[in-house]
């Protein structure tokens, strides 16, 4: 191996990790507020993904129908008991949406608007998923919760074959700029990944710190029930929890599907490695997260040119020593009693 392609590994390595960062974070945020592994995260990965190409093809993506669907079912929900302010949020805000969709997919527009439309659709997902797959179970423990986010994963699947079809696609770059840094030339695409990446991670340490639902979130992921008796709504931060880890979702498919052809089950590969990543941060540290999101990302562009055919299983292989040290780090709970 040369200075060249060693370094050509690092950047391919290091901008897959960015993603792996996001889509790290992102799973944190809703673990640690609701206690929920969200396994579908990876699929609305290929969603955002195959929304954007649909646009760009001047097609109305199935995902605003989905969205459609599930807001209408809300809204009965809502007027049901009365709360007629849900016409807004579950009939107006869709409809708007819905319209604005068909007319950018009809006339065309700019990518980087389509590119928000995309991010709009995908991130209003994420509170309805939570609110009619989670929600109903309230306290319960995490192995249902695990079940009942597989069994959302297959329900994606299978919605995403029949709104998108099995064929993968691919999106323009963001920028077709390039840089030469002495042996190798960099990419604007990973540029623009890396660039997003620690807007990213800014923003949201911005809103955890400086917003009161911010703050409200962080009261949540610490202590649930203290949280409740000082007044947090723990439906609101739940949904709140997964709009956010929707939108780390949703950047990543836009981001992602430059690099690499995305199918409508390709995510969830990819949302696994994330997980990889959480994992690596003991579902609770987000610094560790990143960094092992950055690990993950080095390990598979290494692992793929030295060992193609066993790249996953070197990736995956990495949760082994990483669970070993955790359980020994936390010791055994009856020593510790």
């Amino acid at each position: 191996m040369d200075l060249t392609i060693l370094l050509a590994l690092l950047q391919d390595g290091l901008t897959t990790g960015a993603i792996y960062v996001l889509l790290a974070v992102g799973l944190l945020i809703a673990f640690t507020v609701t206690r929920v592994i969200f396994i579908a995260q990876g699929d609305l990965v290929s969603f955002a993904a195959l929304t954007l190409a649909s646009l760009i093809s001047h097609r109305i993506p199935g995902t605003v129908w989905m969205l459609d669907a599930l807001c209408a079912w809300a809204l009965v929900l809502s007027l049901a008991r009365g709360r007629w302010a849900a016409l807004l949020g579950y009939g107006l805000a869709p409809a708007v949406l819905t319209l604005c969709t068909w007319a950018a997919a009809r006339y065309g527009v700019a990518t980087p608007v389509l590119m928000l439309l995309s991010l709009t659709i995908v991130t209003a997902l994420g509170p309805l998923l939570y609110r009619f797959a989670y929600e109903p179970l309230g306290e319960a423990p995490m192995l249902p919760l695990l079940i009942v986010s597989m069994a959302l994963h297959f329900v994606l699947i299978g919605i995403g074959l029949y709104c998108f079809g099995a064929e993968g696609v691919s999106t323009p770059p963001l920028t077709d700029a390039s840089f030469d840094a002495g042996p190798i030339e960099i990419s604007g695409q990973s540029l623009s990944v890396a660039l997003v990446c620690l807007v990213m991670v800014g923003a949201l340490r911005w809103f955890s710190v400086s917003t009161l639902l911010g703050k409200a979130l962080r009261a949540a992921a610490s202590d649930r029930l203290g949280a409740r008796l000082i007044g947090v709504d723990h439906a609101l931060s739940g949904r709140a929890a997964f709009a956010l880890a929707s939108f780390a979702a949703a950047v990543s498919g836009v981001l992602i599907a430059p690099i690499t052809p995305l199918s409508y089950d390709t995510g969830f590969e990819i949302g696994l490695k994330g997980f990889v990543a959480a994992v690596i941060g003991g579902l609770a540290s987000y610094p560790l997260a990143a960094a092992g999101a950055l690990v993950v990302g080095l390990l598979e562009s290494f692992s793929g040119f030295w060992a193609s055919q066993y790249q996953n299983i070197i990736v995956f292989s990495l949760l082994i020593p990483v669970l070993i040290w955790l359980s020994l780090a936390r010791g055994n709970p009856e020593d510790q009693a």
